[in-house]
């Protein structure tokens, strides 16, 4: 399992290989890393569900069942989210 770069910021195009996008918005991706690809740039654990966004605010209306890491980058907030194993 390797590490997410955001180092400089993160680009869904260089990680396409093993995330998957679940939906798009204009400023937002939705993605999952359904072969454990990548660790939590923030915990260094496998994450189930990946949030980015460059827009301002963002309302989510539901938690998920286990922990919740943050990442931030020049542009862009990460949201990672991990199942309790």
């Amino acid at each position: 399992m390797q590490p997410l770069d955001i180092d400089d910021g993160f680009d869904v195009h260089a990680h396409r290989d093993g995330l998957k996008l679940l939906k798009q918005g204009a400023d937002s991706w939705h993605l999952s890393n359904p072969d454990d690809e990548y660790a939590c740039p923030a915990c260094g654990r496998a994450f189930d569900r990946l949030f980015v966004s460059a827009e301002p605010t963002v309302t989510f209306n539901s938690a998920p069942n286990g922990p919740i890491c943050l990442a931030r980058t020049d542009g862009e907030l990460l949201v990672l989210t991990h199942e309790s194993r």
